[in-house]
């Protein structure tokens, strides 16, 4: 009895390793390449390289700085390649109502509509958007609930940043770290 349980957990061990090897010849063949692999140094330049403009408000604010230390965490680049808008748009809805039409938690939704531009002659070369939806409690205090809506948005803010950071360096990727040229 011994011998046919040890036999099964040798075969499910050398089907995982049979899995894996097959795994691992198939994404080799295709173009399947990871954005944090052996181009990572590169790809971290190539962030360097956006300017980012102001963005309109605190949360504006409180975005492009997240959006500093995620893409240029060294710094930007002295002459940057690429101008990086970003439009933000907020929204809140309720979600638990009490019998009295009270709302005890709520969705605090932060859009993003962001645009790349080639700084030398304005051509827009990618556009794209993104959203981040965070619940909050609604409390009886009203600075604990400023607090917890302030810790939503925050989340928002970094979320939205590593989404439009994600996007970009697939983008390089995709254009050879060259986009716009041809």
């Amino acid at each position: 009895m011994l011998f046919t349980s040890d036999h099964g957990a040798w075969n499910r061990r050398r089907l995982g390793l049979a899995i894996y090897g097959a795994a691992t010849l198939l994404l080799s063949g295709c173009s399947f390449q990871p954005i944090h692999g052996d181009r990572s140094a590169a790809s971290g330049r190539a962030l360097a390289n956006f300017e980012i403009a102001k963005i309109a408000d605190r949360t504006g604010q409180m975005m492009r700085n997240e959006l500093l230390q995620q893409l240029q965490p060294r710094g930007r680049a002295r002459t940057p390649r690429f101008k990086l808008s970003v439009y933000l748009t907020e929204s809140r809805s309720n979600l638990a109502i009490r019998k009295d039409d009270v709302a005890t938690r709520a969705n605090l939704t932060l859009a993003a509509s962001y645009a790349v531009a080639n700084r030398s002659d304005g051509t827009q070369l990618l556009s794209g958007q993104t959203r981040s939806v965070n619940s909050y409690n609604i409390l009886t205090s009203d600075f604990a609930t400023l607090s917890a809506q302030a810790d939503a948005r925050n989340r928002a803010i970094r979320q939205l940043a590593r989404n439009i950071k994600e996007r970009l360096a697939v983008w390089l990727v995709q254009t050879g770290g060259h986009p716009g040229t041809r």
